[in-house]
């Protein structure tokens, strides 16, 4: 079960969001709003620093004219939506079966030592954090993970290793929605 935070923090969406979401809403017949909840969620969430705050949720249940409950439900039960504050770079590691059993779990210790972090924490810099998600649909790349927008395959302390070194320097660009 994720803790949703309050941050008091005031949410102002820009023009160009609000435009999308209002153009998304067209999308579904009058009182069938909700059906645009998942990507609103998306174009929120990437407003507000790669979360969603209590407030952001509040918003979206405003704009979408539902119960901010219903929101809370669907951005607490996929892990595609962050509830707390995470780095700029989040590696997402894959950890059901293929995974599991290639050695994710291992990475993701791995990873979290190599930061110094926990699993679900940010590093003191903000650039990173560690994730584990159910499946990516990857099987056969195992052990795998998603940075930003790019699965990273076939993981080992090596390529670990690299991807940090790699974000670090910026050699890393992680894709925004423009």
């Amino acid at each position: 079960m994720s803790l949703i935070i309050k941050s008091n923090k005031e949410i102002n969406l820009s023009d160009r969001t609000l435009a999308r979401i209002a153009e998304l809403k067209t999308r579904f017949p009058e009182g069938r709003q909700k059906s645009a909840l998942l990507t609103v969620l998306h174009e929120v969430q990437d407003e507000n620093e790669n979360w969603l705050t209590i407030e952001a949720m509040d918003k979206v249940a405003e704009l979408l004219s539902i119960k901010p409950v219903e929101v809370y439900e669907v951005a607490s039960f996929y892990s595609m939506y962050n509830q707390k504050p995470v780095g700029k770079y989040m590696f997402e590691f894959c950890r059901t079966s293929c995974c599991a059993l290639r050695g994710a779990e291992d990475m993701i210790e791995y990873t979290c030592n190599k930061l110094g972090v926990e699993e679900g924490q940010v590093t003191a810099d903000g650039m990173f954090s560690v994730k584990g998600v159910e499946c990516l649909g990857a099987c056969g790349y195992a052990p795998m993970m998603q940075l930003g927008d790019f699965y990273q395959e076939f993981l080992n302390e090596q390529k670990i290793d690299a991807l940090i070194e790699d974000c670090k320097a910026g050699k890393i660009e992680l894709l925004s929605k423009v």
